[in-house]
């Protein structure tokens, strides 16, 4: 196996939809499934293309009612290429005999490549080599190349290449039933011989697509003059090109498209970008010469190397890798978010939620000026978020569950279970956490960077009127002498009424809690960080008084947390009522019980009855907090908090969980990294299983989960190493599984860039280009100073549970 490609070998039809999602190129702008070039969507195969911001709304008269959806739409599909021999029927696996056939995506380079060797039912062998990249130098451009060559038979070919704009959303099933053509044509045209121009506009959101296809043909470095037809229909172009094959002498296809759309930057109109583009791009094998180094620097700030376990090493490059297809440094030109399954898919209609809050620590460590790009997506809808906290009668801002072009909540009112076919309603949209989630990723993003003039002039002003709408929504319980937060919904998602309550919503949900308490202290701080000018501004603008300050200050000190005598903090109010569930007993029913909620819905249950949760609540502050922030954050509150509340709520809440969220073994994972190493360990690689393996049976054709991609990222870059920022001090309190041998990887923090290797018997922390961050770093609690220049290397002795670092120098040992 190679540390640095995805291999499939042979052709599986039900695997394609899998294939074709983990073999998606993108880079940043726009991104295509996997899908082979030569075939159409349908039960098998699904090409679809994805415009980073690309949204479309329509309506649908379903259920009794109207529903109106917001999706990411499928553009045109410039893949298409076909083949056919003399006047026979176009090439399709399933039609031929397969003697070979292997797919590889190449993750150093970003190339997808597709081998094959086929015989065909007149005993005619041919070969065919694809290979395929969507740039990331030049991101209006992708190229394919395909390297034919008849190995025991002479004749004509007739090659089809073509850019079909009549698609539709129709990549997830359950969507179907709903409204799905977003695309109205506009034009096609040819350009010169070997060129094609289609231009298609969203019929709502009225934006403007434009795709130019280049095709030539080649022997070595001769470009040959195939026949052309042009093929031109509404909404479809392309030329069938007409040559003679020599048996055993190959020909090159080529194909190049460019694709632009109006909101793009310094262009007349996507259609003249487009032509003018393609007119000027160079040979394939030039740009992918220039792709290789695109991704030859991004892999200098991103790798993270491991040695011990090679198929942990690859899927983690996988994940790195189509983190940075979804959101690389061209997002900072756009205005868009990040896709909670990517640009992959149509799954959760390309809406973008909470996931920032596990993707963001990758990119602040790495690439933060994505990350500050993509906070701005959220402050540019502040508006819209403060219009939704005004119609339920609070201030502030509340930012939406689920958001996509303009900032609105795009949650669904109706949602089907598969599993019953009946349409619910659906009350995510009480998922007011997402809230909390957004001020987290200010402030992290501030800590690592110290980029005080985002604070000041972009996400002071987020934190504040989240602060704002938190104060707004908390009520006083005079009985407890506490405030309240009523009529939410937490990360678990499976629970989202009471029982015993006709309507939904939970109260004082912990987590949120004290997240609230958290922000809000974070929000008077913030009031410092940005100095008295700006923070005077920011008061006269938004009308900020003393008074208001002084209501967070005591609000983030007296919320009310549901804990136990015993140590248990309560999901939420009430939770100590529900039943315990029969986890057993379901398990020998129906095996997978990951989506709980869906099961017992059939059956006329609710999960809503039962201690089950889909991903815990309470366990997500242990992954967000270290022991020691969260032990001041119960003082701040006033409760007490012990080390062993913490091992104690991991053992309560694992074994009432389904794991229905790929969000959850990441959590999980996490909160075991110190106490139980191995068991951990487990959990990271079922993990990085999570998508490469489907281990949800189906959602990841879909489109990948990106979140629990970048969470495991993030649980090697700061759960192996222990890495935190905390009262401004970098801290490093590594503790290595015994499957690894070594763990190195680069953050960033502050403009600079640290260099961490940890082996063994000995870890090296190193500056190499000068350090503005603190002079002091803490390693394993102890504090150690840190010039720029100057390797600090300390010997390293592998302990039960862990690894005691101390200062020294020295030859390396053995494992």
């Amino acid at each position: 196996m190679s540390e640095w490609r995805l291999a499939y070998d042979g052709f599986d039809p039900a695997e394609e939809g899998l294939r074709e999602a983990l073999c998606t190129l993108g880079n940043g702008y726009f991104a295509t499934r996997g899908a082979a070039e030569e075939c159409e969507a349908d039960d098998i195969h699904y090409p679809g293309t994805y415009l980073a911001g690309g949204y479309n709304r329509l309506k649908t008269d379903i259920a009794g009612r109207t529903v109106e959806n917001e999706d990411l739409v499928n553009m045109p599909n410039w893949l298409s290429l076909r083949l056919r021999i003399d006047d026979g029927e176009w090439f399709n696996p399933l039609a031929v005999e397969l003697l070979a056939y292997r797919q590889e995506l190449d993750l150093r380079h970003g190339v997808l490549r597709r081998e094959m060797r086929w015989r065909d039912r007149h005993g005619r062998e041919t070969a065919l080599t694809a290979r395929r990249l969507v740039h990331m130098e030049q991101p209006h451009l992708a190229a394919i190349e395909w390297r034919l060559r008849a190995l025991n038979w002479s004749g004509r070919i007739t090659l089809r290449s073509a850019l079909e704009g009549r698609v539709i959303n129709a990549g997830v099933a359950r969507y179907r039933q709903l409204a799905n053509t977003h695309l109205r044509p506009e034009s096609a045209q040819p350009l010169d011989d070997d060129s094609v121009l289609l231009v298609v506009e969203t019929n709502q959101s009225r934006l403007r697509v434009a795709q130019a296809a280049r095709t030539r043909l080649y022997r070595d470095d001769e470009q040959l003059q195939p026949t052309r037809a042009l093929l031109r229909e509404q909404g479809y172009v392309g030329h069938d090109l007409c040559i003679e094959l020599t048996e055993g002498q190959p020909i090159s296809v080529e194909k190049v498209v460019a694709l632009y759309n109006g909101r793009d930057r310094a262009i007349s109109e996507p259609a003249l970008a487009a032509a003018q583009a393609v007119r000027d791009a160079p040979r394939f094998a030039a740009l992918e010469a220039a792709q290789a180094r695109a991704w030859s620097q991004l892999w200098g700030r991103c790798d993270v190397v491991l040695e011990g376990d090679t198929r942990a090493q690859m899927i983690l490059r996988l994940h790195i890798f189509h983190l940075l297809q979804t959101v690389s440094p061209h997002s900072a030109d756009h205005d868009v978010g990040v896709p909670a399954r990517g640009l992959h898919g149509e799954a959760y209609r390309g809406h973008v939620f909470w996931d920032e809050l596990f993707i963001f620590p990758f990119l602040n460590m790495r690439i933060p000026e994505i990350t500050r790009s993509l906070l701005r997506y959220r402050y540019r809808r502040l508006g819209e978020a403060r219009r939704q906290a005004r119609t339920l009668g609070l201030r502030g801002a509340l930012y939406p569950w689920q958001s996509g072009s303009d900032g609105r909540e795009e949650s669904q009112v109706l949602h089907l279970n598969p599993k019953s076919g009946r349409w619910l309603p659906d009350n995510s949209h009480l998922q007011w956490h997402v809230n909390a989630a957004i001020a987290y990723n200010v402030w992290r993003y501030y800590e690592v960077t110290d980029d005080r003039e985002f604070l000041a002039f972009y996400g002071a002003e987020m934190l504040f009127e989240i602060a704002r709408f938190w104060a707004s929504a908390a009520t006083w319980n005079d009985a407890r002498g506490r405030y309240e937060i009523r009529g939410v919904m937490g990360p678990d998602e499976f629970h989202d009424a009471y029982p015993w309550r006709d309507r939904p919503g939970l109260d004082n949900n912990a987590y949120t809690n004290v997240m609230v308490a958290w922000l809000l202290r974070r929000a008077l701080e913030a009031l410092d960080r940005v100095g008295p000018d700006r923070g005077s501004e920011l008061r006269e603008t938004l009308a900020l008084d003393q008074a208001e300050f002084d209501a967070w200050d005591e609000i983030s000190r007296k919320l009310y947390v549901p804990l136990r005598d015993d140590g248990i903090i309560d999901q939420f109010e009430g939770y100590d009522r529900l039943e315990e569930f029969d986890w057993d007993g379901y398990r020998r029913k129906y095996g997978d019980i990951h989506r709980l909620d869906r099961l017992l819905e059939a059956e006329g249950d609710s999960v809503n009855r039962y201690k089950a949760s889909k991903q815990a609540d309470v366990l997500m502050l242990f992954y967000l907090f270290s022991a020691e922030e969260l032990a001041a954050l119960f003082r701040q509150l006033g409760y007490p908090f012990a080390g062993e509340m913490i091992p104690r709520n991991i053992d309560y809440y694992l074994q009432r969980t389904s794991n229905g969220s790929t969000l959850s073994n990441i959590v999980h994972s996490w909160v075991l990294a110190r106490a139980n190493r191995p068991g951990s360990w487990e959990i990271l690689k079922q993990a990085l299983e999570s998508d490469i393996a489907d281990v949800q049976g189906g959602t990841t054709p879909e489109g990948i989960h990106l979140g629990a991609m970048a969470g495991t990222v993030d649980l090697i870059q700061l759960g192996q190493t222990g890495l935190e920022i905390r009262d401004d001090l970098l801290r490093l309190n590594p503790c290595l599984p015994p499957e690894l041998r070594r763990l190195a990887l680069r953050v960033r923090y502050r403009g600079h860039w640290l260099d961490i290797d940890i082996g063994c018997d000995r870890m090296t922390v190193h500056a190499p280009n000068g350090w503005s961050g603190p002079r002091t770093i803490m390693v394993c609690n102890q504090a150690q100073a840190l010039d720029a220049g100057k390797p600090l290397v300390f010997r390293c002795q592998l302990k039960r549970g862990g690894r005691r670092p101390a200062v020294g120098d020295g030859a390396r040992g053995r494992c």
